[in-house]
């Protein structure tokens, strides 16, 4: 519709310029013909300026086009390369670092799979898992990692990764703990890695005098020996006055590498897991636990 318009507009300029042209002939003495050609003429050439002036409108148009298609495809481009660059340099990182890259592969995999077909729901829990395992593997990085609570999964599986030691402080007062569905997989996880991986166990319960230890404990103490877990029971009123005794929170040093630690609240509830890679921080717990064990019976 708006080039038929355009196209009857330019015809008529181009009859009014001709009928103009025609009429002002009119005033000269001039043949019937040549007034007619003249007017002929000068409509031909409004006519031409007309299709001048809309080819030039055009081509700058379609310049503009062109110049904004270009851009587009250049940013285009630019964020490609960056993409595969990012990409490539996250790819040489994983490659380069402790971990698989198969394993980071199926991660990543798995992630762009997830919730396809799904609820909003799966999606939604699927990335509130991706954000606590990224900040997980930063808090890591930092070497110490705070959780809310006491996180069972934690302690299965760094027993199910340690390979040479395991040394834990356990309070006696939790020793309903290992009757339960997490204490027993927990337990299994111990017998595993003794049987399996050759790890060294060592477990002290810990009392606040010796009349605490009873024949539930003795019971519980022979069942982790028969584990082929090392444990003593320590009384912590029989400890030498030159013992740094300091919060008694229940601890475990992995492989003399990490220390799994469990703080409490006011309540004497379990509060707060904490991983600390730190190498101050796991020596000092490793020197806290030897005095005990060379303390303990």
């Amino acid at each position: 519709m708006s080039n038929r318009l355009a196209v009857l507009s330019r015809l008529l300029v181009t009859l009014m310029a001709g009928g103009l042209a025609y009429v002002v002939t009119n005033l000269y003495d001039m043949p019937g013909a040549w007034r007619a050609t003249l007017a002929v003429v000068i409509a031909s050439a409004v006519l031409i300026i007309q299709y001048v002036v809309d080819m030039e409108r055009r081509i700058m148009a379609l310049d503009q086009d062109l110049h904004d298609y270009h851009e587009k495809m250049r940013e285009l481009v630019s964020g490609s390369f960056a993409s595969i660059n990012e990409a490539t340099r996250l790819f040489g990182m994983v490659e380069g670092s402790a971990l698989r890259t198969d394993e980071v592969t199926r991660l990543a995999r798995g992630a762009t799979q997830v919730g396809a077909g799904g609820p909003d729901l799966m999606r939604t829990f699927a990335r509130a898992e991706m954000d606590r395992l990224a900040s997980l593997m930063e808090d890591m990085n930092q070497g110490i990692v705070d959780h809310d609570g006491e996180d069972h999964e934690w302690l299965v599986t760094l027993t199910q990764c340690a390979v040479s030691s395991i040394d834990a402080v356990s309070p006696a007062v939790d020793r309903g703990f290992w009757t339960t569905t997490t204490g027993r997989r927990y337990l299994w996880a111990q017998r595993e890695a003794i049987q399996t991986r050759g790890v060294r166990i060592r477990r002290i319960f810990l009392v606040a005098t010796s009349d605490e230890v009873d024949a539930d404990l003795e019971l519980q103490r022979e069942s982790h020996q028969n584990l082929g877990i090392e444990v003593r029971v320590l009384a912590v009123s029989d400890l030498p006055a030159t013992t740094n005794r300091g919060p008694s929170s229940d601890f475990i040093v992995f492989d003399d590498s990490l220390t799994y630690e469990v703080g409490l609240d006011l309540d004497g509830r379990n509060a707060r897991t904490t991983l600390n890679l730190r190498a101050d921080r796991v020596a000092e717990r490793r020197e806290r636990f030897t005095e005990f064990w060379e303390a303990a019976q």
